[in-house]
């Protein structure tokens, strides 16, 4: 049996054709399956008549072309880029691990935890960057990059786009579910006796109409206090069946033609938005990717990145949800700003203005962001875990593993 060190050095010239052979056939086979795999989703969905998933298909192929896009450039510079090298003193900072972690890495337990020494597999596959780092170690440098840490790289790379997919996926699965319930106060706008209680010949004084109930209350006209009361209604309800029939009514009258209450499906027309918002957030935008550089950087030890990087998109979304429950306020004061009575049914009036630097869209790259911040700390821990082990100086706090699962 040859040893390790004629492992780490076997070529093609030195591996049986049938192998080489193998493993390509083996490629091969699944890159066809997933490609005709995405083709009758492609078609299911044009069957369907979802022109915004058949978007948004797109828009995960384009990530995964950009994936082996990436893959290629790695796999061509590894060797340019393990051969850099820079002074010891650059290399030893902005580590993960302190130093007294890495001093202890050099024998024993800790050395096959932090170095990835757990078995002669590993030892195969470090020994890729062994040239670049003996090269460095001649001239008394260190590697820039190791050719290992660029193949380690690699694999992140490639699960943070899987999770990130698998994260929007998942929140739209939900967000589908959440309105299932709203299909049966759909049905009801269809009724009589609906008819009957939003005759638009009634006359009502706004305060008394059910939207009016919920919303025109003495909290309402105090910032503080209607900030207060919203932060807490997101976790209650957050649609309820009077906000989504004043708002139904409200678009129906801004939009359509006078008779349509009856025949339109403002449900429908809800779930297609959605799949609208799911082909933006699918996507992951350079700015994305510029923030998943500094979020990796910011892994340094001594910085704690586990007790504030999470919350962020956590603090975020709160603040995002508690704006939306504000707007839903203001539309039902501005009702009441037009008169204290309502003919027919409340009539509210949308605008862009009731959002941050009048930009709805602002709302949705914040969700966009929060998704791919939650999508990079699971990617993270799940790539971390199945590199180094549950116990590193990547989480080597049983908090930090903790906060970041929780949290995404």
């Amino acid at each position: 049996m040859s040893s390790y060190g004629s492992n780490m050095e076997r070529t093609l010239e030195e591996t049986p054709t049938w192998a080489v052979a193998a493993v390509c056939f083996v490629l091969v086979v699944i890159s066809i399956f997933i490609e005709q795999l995405i083709h009758l989703a492609h078609k299911w969905l044009h069957k369907l008549h979802k022109p915004a998933l058949v978007e948004a298909l797109e828009k995960v192929k384009a990530e995964l072309m950009l994936l082996g896009f990436l893959s290629l450039l790695l796999t061509v510079f590894q060797t340019p880029i393990s051969s850099i090298c820079v002074s010891q003193k650059i290399g030893a900072s902005w580590h993960p691990c302190n130093k007294k972690e890495e001093k202890s890495a050099d024998s024993g337990d800790n050395r096959r935890r932090l170095l990835g020494f757990l078995d002669p597999d590993v030892v195969v596959r470090r020994s890729l960057a062994t040239k670049g780092v003996d090269k460095c170690t001649e001239k008394g440098k260190v590697a820039f990059v190791s050719a290992y840490g660029i193949h380690q790289l690699h694999i992140f790379i490639f699960v943070l786009a899987v999770f990130h997919i698998l994260y929007c996926i998942l929140t739209y699965a939900l967000g589908r579910t959440k309105m299932r319930k709203w299909r049966q106060w759909e049905d009801e706008t269809k009724t009589l006796e609906y008819q009957y209680h939003n005759d638009p010949e009634r006359f009502r004084f706004a305060r008394d109409t059910s939207f009016g109930r919920r919303h025109l209350k003495i909290w309402s006209k105090s910032t503080i206090l209607l900030w207060i009361v919203c932060f807490f209604r997101q976790f209650f309800r957050s649609v309820t069946k009077v906000d989504y029939m004043t708002l139904r009514h409200g678009f129906i009258a801004a939009h359509l033609a006078p008779g349509s209450e009856s025949r339109f499906d403002f449900q429908k027309y809800v779930n297609r938005s959605l799949e609208d918002d799911f082909k933006v957030v699918v996507g992951i935008s350079p700015v994305l990717w510029f923030f998943a550089v500094l979020f990796l950087m910011s892994n340094t030890h001594g910085w704690f990145a586990y007790l504030w990087l999470p919350f962020i998109p956590l603090i975020i979304i709160l603040v995002v949800g508690v704006k939306l429950q504000v707007i839903i306020t203001q539309l039902g004061l501005r009702i009441q700003d037009r008169g204290d009575v309502v003919k027919g049914a409340p009539v509210v009036q949308p605008g862009d203005d009731l959002f941050w630097f009048g930009s709805p869209r602002l709302i949705l790259s914040l969700i966009h962001f929060c998704l791919f911040q939650n999508a990079f700390q699971l990617a993270f821990f799940i790539w971390s875990v199945y590199e180094f082990g549950i116990k590193t100086c990547f989480h080597e706090k049983t908090e930090d593993i903790v906060i970041r699962v929780v949290m995404g």
